[in-house]
């Protein structure tokens, strides 16, 4: 018995050192794509002085903000005000851990691992209202009211696409949704889900706070949202904890919908990142194609087209099932 728990413990702390670098390392590529991405769309280069094509620079940014003064804004509350990045960063070494990333690459192998994703996604939203709250700034506590409201109308029809999903295979379990889809397209989820993955998608835009849905970052009339205030490893964490949440849905859309580390001809790791960096360069693309909507639009998207959907297609879900 002593020798099964040392060897879980050993094994679950292996997985958060790799999955603690596999975050760093998102968080590198993905802030280099980005601006790459973006500066093609505008017919610019974006960074190119750090290093060969500036493939350098997000390095140099990081090591940046590491070197920059923490400060505590006047008549803010300390500890709220540093609890709430590494509130919003430190959840995200959970999330990935139920995630199978290879027919063995599974961090923690859980039957609910899709509830543990959505329970512990929500501490963000928590996370944001505190930044916002502590800064004692009116922009940010405006930022951090719009992500709340934001994260609680998307959670739910992202809930319901996924409980489309677990009513066709009977499981909450990750490795398990993945095993029940075959190698070729035609065999994934997607086919028999179609609505169910737009609605998952567009949702994923809203819990992460991606463009054309960043109203919680409002430039224009908030100055920066929630975080306002923050600077250095405060604004950092902020920063690499939005990356890895997309990291995150895109995963999970991934083992969902898309076959997870199945494919056409050998199963592995390298088909998951394909389908996952595929999905993550397509919300990059959203981002620098469409305008900000407002913050009216934004609720109305929710609450009179996904969720109305969304229930229709749990529903259509369940009587297929029944019938």
């Amino acid at each position: 018995m002593t020798t099964f728990i040392n060897t879980q413990l050993l094994h679950l702390i292996i997985a958060l050192v790799a999955i603690m670098a596999w975050v760093g390392l998102n968080a590198l590529v993905l802030v280099y794509f980005e601006r790459k991405f973006a500066g093609h769309i505008q017919r610019r280069p974006g960074p190119f002085e750090v290093g060969p094509h500036g493939i350098l620079q997000p390095l140099i940014d990081g090591l940046k903000l590491m070197g920059k003064q923490l400060l505590t804004p006047d008549g803010a509350d300390s500890v709220l005000f540093w609890l709430a990045p590494v509130l919003s960063f430190v959840p995200v070494l959970l999330l990935f851990a139920p995630i199978p990333y290879g027919p063995v690459l599974t961090g923690m192998e859980m039957n609910l691992g899709i509830l543990l994703i959505l329970a512990f996604a929500g501490f963000n939203s928590l996370a944001l209202l505190l930044a916002g709250w502590a800064s004692k700034n009116k922009w940010g506590l405006l930022g951090a009211a719009r992500a709340v409201a934001q994260a609680v109308a998307y959670e739910i029809p992202m809930l319901l696409a996924v409980l489309a999903v677990a009513f066709i295979t009977g499981t909450l379990n990750l490795t398990e949704i993945t095993t029940m889809q075959g190698a070729w397209p035609w065999q994934w989820n997607i086919v028999i889900q179609p609505l169910g993955f737009i609605i998952f998608l567009v949702s994923a835009f809203g819990e992460t706070n991606r463009a054309p849905f960043d109203l919680p970052e409002g430039e224009s009339e908030l100055t920066a949202g929630f975080h306002t205030e923050y600077s250095s490893m405060g604004f950092g964490l902020f920063f690499m904890a939005e990356y890895a949440y997309m990291v995150v849905v895109c995963s999970v859309c991934t083992v969902l919908y898309l076959g997870g580390f199945k494919g056409p001809f050998l199963d592995g790791w390298w088909w998951f990142l394909a389908k996952t960096y595929a999905l993550l360069f397509l919300m990059i693309w959203v981002r620098w194609t469409y305008p900000r909507v407002r913050f009216d639009q934004l609720l109305n998207i929710n609450w009179k087209w996904l969720l109305p959907l969304a229930t229709f297609n749990l529903l259509a879900t369940a009587l297929f099932i029944k019938l």
